[in-house]
């Protein structure tokens, strides 16, 4: 399991919805198991991933929990602005 947390600058609504993005059906296709405003789950090949957004300042701060999708939680912190 992998745990990260990164500040953004996006407001929690529009980093949920690049979550959806890159790891729902038109992204890595994982099946969004739970979705609500700061949160959503994502489950699919044997792994999950987990997302949460915080407020902060005019930003969030975003904290991934990853099991078996641990490169490509890097990878969506690493496009997250």
């Amino acid at each position: 399991m992998l745990r990260l947390v990164k500040k953004s600058r996006l407001v929690p609504e529009e980093a949920i919805k690049r979550a959806l993005e890159f790891f729902g059906p038109k992204g890595y296709g994982l099946t969004v198991s739970q979705q609500s405003h700061g949160c959503a789950t994502f489950e699919g090949a044997g792994g999950a991933v987990e997302i949460t957004m915080c407020a902060e300042g005019k930003g969030s701060s975003v904290e991934v929990v990853s099991r078996e999708w641990d490169e490509q939680a890097k990878e969506f912190l690493n496009k997250l602005g």
